[in-house]
């Protein structure tokens, strides 16, 4: 991982990914695509973490692509796009992707601005609390472009389609406000990576495995059919019922105690 592009703490259970370019509101440059990849795969490996909080340094949660560092490398579209044997997503794809394969529950903290692929990256977390001053946009239109880093499966789902194209043909900008209206983003907060915080410790103190088989139950049901979807939540809970983990919280809940729970194999 580019350290000077990305820096993890970890808080117990709680992992908080920093985006470390504040002198370029957190621009995306090679270096940072690769980063920020690097960090997501790594937690999604990382059995001991229960929950993820994704933030920006300095004035802007990310205020989208480094159009300076990539015209300056002719090869770096090439390198964006090129997409690895066996891979869903290419280079530019992975780094807002890559929070949905990280089986934990991700809370993006958006402030300043997050334009562009900084918004993408925001769409791949489970959810993002915003400044109700907060800057966002799909705003790869203004640069005579499509919007292409996983937004096609992260953004109709939360404001429908027709929202959806009228945000990436006209790349206006939303305030933080207008986007927990319209569904782009969860709740507005004037602190919202100190709620992110106090969410993801709430949901660390939780049975880690119903937790992690609650986001891959609401990953992949929306994809199913009417029983197909119910049969997943089935066999989802069977493992779970009766699980050292659950009986914990059971226990705790009538000793009126914080729980102990082990974390996933």
């Amino acid at each position: 991982m580019s350290e000077d592009r990305v820096i993890v703490e970890r808080d117990g259970a709680v992992a908080h990914v920093k985006l470390n370019r504040a002198d370029k509101r957190n621009g995306l440059d090679l270096a940072m695509f690769e980063a920020i990849i690097a960090a997501g795969e790594a937690l999604a490996d990382d059995n001991a973490v229960r929950a993820v909080v994704l933030s920006g340094e300095g004035k802007a949660f990310c205020a989208g692509l480094d159009f300076k560092s990539m015209m300056a490398s002719p090869d770096m579209a090439k390198r964006l796009l090129h997409r690895p044997e066996g891979k869903p997503a290419n280079l530019a794809q992975q780094v807002a992707w890559v929070w949905r394969e990280v089986p934990v529950p991700v809370i993006a903290a958006v402030h300043g601005q997050a334009f562009g692929g900084g918004l993408q990256i925001a769409l791949g977390a489970d959810l993002r609390y915003v400044r109700p001053d907060a800057q966002l946009s799909v705003m790869e239109i203004r640069w005579g472009l499509i919007p292409d880093m996983g937004i096609s499966k992260t953004l109709p789902p939360l404001v429908g389609v027709d929202v959806a194209r009228e945000l990436a043909w006209t790349g206006r900008v939303v305030s933080g406000e207008e986007a927990v209206a319209l569904g782009l983003c969860t709740r507005a907060s004037e602190d919202p990576l100190a709620d992110a915080l106090e969410t993801a410790r709430t949901i660390a103190s939780k049975n880690p495995h119903a937790i992690r088989g609650s986001k891959r139950m609401f990953d992949e049901a929306p994809r199913l059919d009417a029983a197909a979807a119910l049969k997943l939540e089935t066999e989802i809970q069977i493992p779970i019922l009766g699980s050292a983990n659950q009986m914990e919280a059971v226990a705790a809940n009538f000793a009126k105690r914080a729980p102990e729970f082990v974390d996933p194999e």
